[in-house]
């Protein structure tokens, strides 16, 4: 193996983070595809190939934004180690979701894996993770997975139920303090859907996916959900604050 690919939707950066600590493991070069990006182009791989697939789990699933842009890959029977990455709650369906979308691709489900980062509304959950006991834990990982290859290799299986939990969303979506925003427009040129107007940087569209990318990058902290939701959504999660999420890996 002379590199890793490390393909990740993280508005974020948490499982950016998380997919970086698992391919640096391996101990090769590791280059990256954003997929957060609207424009993109396709990419083919082949049997020679080791890709990590890696997003964040919102309710459950995969965000369908990713799952969409995953058309601009083809596997040619390459191998995936899909990973999903969780705020402290649950994975749930996110992991199998991922590992069924590679494998419409053309990859092969070398490993998989469920990982622990900070929460993106919620940042109390699971704070500063991964961390480096996480660091420790996905470098064995990848030893493990290049151990496996080095005995012929062999495919992994994924939990999960199909048909998948129904995605719920979120009914509202963040915006702008007007006497805040400064209309730097950094907002509007990073949203991975294009769902903030460039003339009116202080709202947002409905096509809005609660990435929380626009909240946690604007430089004057002029974004944020409203406040009752934002409330609501961390009294729901206070159960899971003092709780250290277990990261799940499948070979």
């Amino acid at each position: 193996m002379k590199k890793v690919t490390l393909i990740h939707f993280s508005p974020t950066g948490g499982t950016r983070k998380a997919g970086l600590l698992l391919a640096r493991g391996f101990g090769v070069e590791v280059e990256e595809v954003d997929l957060t990006r609207r424009e993109g182009q396709n990419i083919s791989f082949g049997p020679e190939d080791v890709v990590i697939l890696a997003g964040p789990v919102y309710g459950g699933r995969m965000p369908g934004t990713m799952m969409e842009r995953l058309s601009r890959l083809t596997g040619n029977d390459a191998l995936a180690i899909p990973t999903a990455v969780y705020g402290n709650r649950a994975w749930e369906d996110g992991l199998v979701e991922l590992a069924d979308g590679a494998k419409a691709r053309g990859f092969r489900i070398l490993a998989g894996a469920a990982l622990v980062a900070q929460h993106s509304i919620v940042p109390a959950l699971a704070a500063g993770r991964p961390d480096q006991a996480d660091e420790e834990e996905l470098s064995g990982f990848a030893k493990a997975i290049l151990a496996q290859l080095a005995n012929g290799g062999g495919t992994a299986e994924v939990p999960g139920d199909r048909p998948y939990r129904e995605w719920k969303g979120m009914a509202a979506v963040p915006a702008a303090a007007k006497e805040k925003c400064t209309n730097c427009g950094l907002c509007v040129s990073r949203c991975p859907v294009g769902a903030i107007p460039a003339q009116r940087p202080d709202t947002t569209e409905e096509r809005c996916i609660r990435c929380m990318r626009c909240v946690s990058l604007c430089p004057v902290h002029a974004r944020a959900l409203p406040a009752a939701v934002q409330a609501g959504t961390e009294a729901h999660l206070e159960p899971f604050r003092t709780v250290r999420g277990a990261n799940q890996l499948f070979l």
